[in-house]
């Protein structure tokens, strides 16, 4: 049986190492090129150097992306995060008139292009007098991220902790010291991996930012710009900075699942 097993488990290895292979080499490259010490990031290295770090970092303009870049994504991340959360416990929690209907149309978004999206976020702010900016980037960033969140979130709610929230209540809390002392406690992790993985999909979205954004572009954006001159080792050093930021967001969006899962075990 463990020969079995062991026979397997190589057979496994064989069948994923060209998928990781293929998903990584890319990633992997743009990251050895970043060091490259020539012009132009082709073969053969020439380095390592820190040189285009210094120029990225020393940019005004991808410096003042970033920035936005940052901006924009706390600022809708908390947004989305905050009604996913508020829309997941009242769906959840209460019997809410045509609760399928409102979760399909929260889900909806996942199933539909940036572009489409993008576009008819654009011509909804024009009618309305609402010109292209930040604001309306973030505002675009929540409508993406929303149904993330809201899938995040609602799909940890379970029955231990609606007995925790009846048993509060028979105590003599209000539904609002409930929710803020029982339920966001209880979903605290859920509630900070919906935040970070909203960060990281703000932080790498293009699409919504580029038809939206007006004198002040955010990151992507401005690499974008950057690609439409030619391949330099500077976009490789700006592409693996918002690579390295992704990255750190998703493991400690990993850690807080991982922490959600041990303590529904402890539980």
């Amino acid at each position: 049986m463990n020969a079995s097993h062991s026979g397997w488990d190589w057979i496994s290895v064989l069948v994923m190492s060209p998928l990781f292979v293929f998903i990584y080499l890319p990633v992997a490259v743009l990251v050895l090129f970043s060091f490259h010490a020539g012009q132009v990031p082709v073969p053969p290295f020439e380095g390592p150097s820190l040189t285009w770090y210094a120029k990225v970092l020393a940019s005004d303009r991808i410096t003042s992306a970033g920035f936005n870049s940052i901006v924009v994504g706390v600022l809708s991340s908390l947004v989305a995060t905050l009604l996913a959360t508020l829309a997941a416990w009242g769906l959840a929690r209460h019997r809410v008139p045509g609760a399928r209907a409102i979760e399909a149309l929260l889900f909806l978004p996942l199933a539909v292009s940036y572009l489409v999206i993008g576009v008819g976020l654009l011509v909804a702010f024009s009618a309305v007098g609402i010109g292209k900016s930040l604001m309306a980037v973030g505002i675009g960033h929540v409508v993406l991220n929303l149904p993330l969140a809201f899938a995040v979130v609602y799909g940890q709610f379970d029955r231990d902790q609606a007995r925790l929230e009846q048993a509060a209540r028979d105590l003599g809390a209000t539904e609002v010291q409930v929710f803020l002392r029982v339920t966001v406690p209880l979903l605290r992790p859920a509630i900070l991996a919906a935040f970070l993985l909203s960060l990281t999909f703000s932080w790498d979205e293009f699409i919504v930012a580029f038809l939206l954004s007006g004198f002040d572009p955010t990151l992507p954006v401005v690499i974008w710009g950057m690609l439409r001159t030619g391949l330099n080792p500077q976009t490789n050093a700006a592409g693996t900075l918002v690579f390295l930021a992704s990255l750190a967001a998703g493991i400690v969006f990993e850690v807080a699942l991982l922490r959600r899962r041990r303590d529904a075990r402890a539980g």
